[in-house]
């Protein structure tokens, strides 16, 4: 199998900036770390590869330092990575950036699958995954729990909801979006940590993977920011309910019922 994990780096901070201008995060100056969430993707497609054969190449696209968390991700187990970085890119939104992705998973050629997490902490969209099954015109599910098997062209996989979760099968080539619950990511091993050392990185731009100019970047950008503004802070007020246990019981049911919480 070849596989593309789809890996993101993010503010490593609760305190995140916004650009007056823009609307969008500053990221310059700020400590980044590897989207969460896509540390189960790249533990998924590890173990694809190592129970069905194949490689799995991480991409990703961002600035020159993003490049650390493709070698993070190699450390892990993956055999590549490919940068996407151009100022051209800058200021895309969920949809150009999707775009972008798809059309360097074109540009790989041949592959059978394609791993996202299920969202970026520093957006919260869970957009971009969807967006590249779109872009592609491929099968995909999204909050994936569990891979249960890969026969021929096609994966079947246990897809979670509110309610538990559906039996979803996929005609490969096709896009997962992973939740946590699907694995435990390991700890790079000293191999897998000096392969990371080593790696090289190759960045492509743009006429690389033959993007259009009007389709990347903030011009090429669909959805605009009008307004951000923090949320407003949770009440910190505590409340003491003292008495029997039944007393201590109904006082917090009626305070709970007050505040329509039940």
């Amino acid at each position: 199998m070849k596989i593309v994990v789809c890996i993101k780096q993010v503010p490593a901070t609760n305190d995140a900036k916004i650009d007056p201008e823009t609307k969008r995060i500053v990221r310059e100056g700020q400590k980044a770390i590897l989207n969460p969430f896509d540390t189960y993707a790249v533990e998924e497609g590890v173990r694809l590869k190592e129970k069905f054969g194949g490689e799995v190449i991480v991409i990703t696209m961002g600035p020159p330092k993003a490049e650390a968390v493709l070698c993070e991700a190699i450390s892990a187990g993956a055999d590549r990575g490919i940068l996407l970085s151009d100022r051209a890119f800058a200021g895309s939104d969920t949809w150009a950036t999707s775009y972008v992705l798809a059309k360097a998973i074109e540009k790989i050629g041949d592959v059978d699958l394609v791993i996202c997490g299920k969202q970026a902490i520093d957006g919260d969209t869970a957009q971009v995954g969807p967006g590249i099954a779109a872009h592609l015109d491929w099968m995909q599910a999204t909050y994936v729990m569990a891979v249960d098997s890969v026969e021929d062209k096609n994966i079947t996989v246990k897809r979670m909801h509110e309610e538990g979760y559906d039996v979803c099968e996929l005609q490969l080539p096709a896009v997962l979006t992973v939740v946590k619950d699907i694995n435990t990511p390991r700890i790079p091993t000293l191999k897998g940590r000096l392969a990371a050392q080593k790696c090289e990185i190759p960045v492509w731009k743009p006429e690389d993977i033959g993007a259009e100019p009007d389709k990347i970047g903030l011009n090429g950008s669909p959805t605009r920011v009008v307004k951000t503004q923090p949320p407003e802070p949770r009440q910190t007020k505590t409340i003491r309910i003292e008495g029997t246990p039944q007393e201590c019981a109904r006082a917090l049911v009626r305070e709970l019922r007050l505040r329509s919480l039940v």
